[in-house]
């Protein structure tokens, strides 16, 4: 099936299914209450969110700029840049210098871009472990599952599902507490951290200044992978620039408010290079693969490159009713939701991905809670109309808009037929649009027209 299909096959099987939708209801009513919360620590939130979006237009406007400036002081620290165009090309730099320095096993952290490249895939393809240690993503690993949501990855999981994916693939107990789930997890992982030959992580942001790097986490795990292996592999996407280190405690504070509902996560890393004459921690080696993939693609909408801006929060997919109803595997991408949709057709091709941009209520609350004030409802109506600008829709739909916009802008031609004749038009060409749960709406008798000038008593 082409991506189209696959999203309107699971959204209706998702959509219809109660437990399913009870979980995430459940989950997204949590984040609410502490998002809430979070967003007190503000005396004025909108000027936080205003000048966040001031120095994200900046960098995406003069992403170049940055970008050099960032490898020039990266490169100064003692790091080594890869720069990756596609999927393909970080894939294969990553395990061809993991094959070099003889490393068979690899620990890492929470990471999407890494899922946007299937890198875990690629390296079990090459003879390398790469085990997932932040506990959602380890449990979607086990379940052989994609994330399901940027933040969260596990969200579709109750507790229950949780300890029956550990006794299916690890033989612990059916009735496992989620307090035996994390210590079971804690101690398997730690002495994968002590044997593993090289370390991943993503990257929050990179501050162009001093050649940095960002991290943020909430349980150690990305600390454990910097900081145990001789190896230090970042991965992360070129549009996670910012100015200067000083912003980041602008950026920090606005991703956990609006991520999981706190003032600030529990740790936050600043890299800088890999360590140092008298340092006892930290990689002897470190790389920061920056990708392309498509970014490059959006940058070059002059309307839509603001979805760059995106620091990865995933506040616009808890308050999305799409979102709600279909869930995040839906969407057939590794950014899902209404962030996902601005941004795949534009990552991942127009012709295959346009129909994200029309799985959307258009009502903007993506928009008003977004930390960086990115327009997204705007963004899918522009990707709505470059659809049709590149001829991407069928003849029948191209025939139906042609008569519909026809009969719209000429009174005469509206009024022609009468309803009997409407009604069998809508029966004729809508009843598949429409849905089969749907009762298809019947034109009235007499038009507001009609009955304007019948109360008016104009002929």
């Amino acid at each position: 099936m082409d991506a189209a299909t696959t999203f309107i096959t699971e959204a209706e099987k998702n959509v219809f299914n109660e437990e399913h939708r009870r979980k995430l209801q459940h989950n997204m009513a949590q984040y609410d209450k502490k998002v809430v919360q979070g967003k007190m620590q503000y005396s004025n939130l909108d000027l936080a969110k205003t000048r966040a979006a001031g120095l994200k237009n900046k960098t995406t406007e003069h992403l170049d700029k940055y970008l050099i400036e960032f490898e020039a002081n990266f490169l100064k620290n003692g790091g080594k840049i890869i720069w990756a165009q596609d999927a393909a090309e970080a894939q294969n730099e990553i395990s061809a210098l993991l094959k070099r320095k003889n490393v068979t096993t690899v620990v890492k952290s929470k990471s999407m871009v890494t899922e946007e490249i299937g890198l875990n895939e690629h390296l079990k393809k090459n003879g390398i472990e790469s085990l997932e240690t932040d506990l959602g993503e380890f449990i979607q690993q086990l379940a052989g599952e994609a994330p399901y949501h940027i933040v969260t990855p596990a969200m579709h999981h109750s507790k229950e599902d949780v300890a029956r994916i550990y006794h299916e693939k690890k033989g612990t107990p059916i009735d496992f507490t989620p307090v035996q789930i994390m210590n079971w997890t804690r101690e398997h992982l730690r002495e994968k951290y002590s044997i593993a030959g090289a370390g991943i992580t993503g990257a929050n942001f990179l501050a162009a200044d001093i050649g940095a790097i960002s991290i943020s986490e909430n349980e150690g795990n990305a600390l454990m992978s910097m900081a145990f292996p001789k190896i230090h592999i970042v991965i992360t996407g070129i549009e996670k620039i910012i100015p200067s280190f000083k912003d980041l405690d602008l950026f920090d504070a606005l991703l956990a408010t609006h991520g999981t509902g706190q003032q600030l996560t529990v740790y936050n890393s600043l890299i800088t290079g890999p360590k140092q004459n008298g340092e006892t921690d930290g990689p002897e080696e470190l790389y920061l693969v920056l990708l392309d993939n498509g970014r490059s693609n959006v940058l070059a909408q002059i309307e839509q490159r603001r979805a760059l801006n995106c620091i990865r929060c995933g506040a616009c997919l808890n308050v999305c009713p799409v979102y709600e109803g279909v869930g995040g595997h839906a969407y057939g991408t590794v950014y899902s939701g209404p962030i996902g949709s601005a941004l795949m057709p534009h990552m991942g091709g127009l012709n295959e991905y346009k129909h994200l941009s029309f799985a959307s209520t258009g009502c903007a609350r993506c928009t008003e809670v977004c930390p960086v004030k990115i327009d997204v409802h705007k963004l899918l109506l522009y990707n709505r109309r470059d659809a049709t600008a590149a001829g991407l829709v069928t003849k029948t739909e191209n025939m139906m808009w042609f008569f519909w916009k026809g009969a719209m802008l000429k009174r005469s031609k509206m009024d022609k037929g009468g309803a009997k004749l409407k009604n069998f038009m809508m029966r004729q060409f809508f009843r598949k649009s429409w849905g089969e749960r749907r009762e298809l709406p019947g034109v009235a008798q007499k038009s507001f027209n009609q009955l304007w000038r019948e109360r008016k008593g104009i002929k």
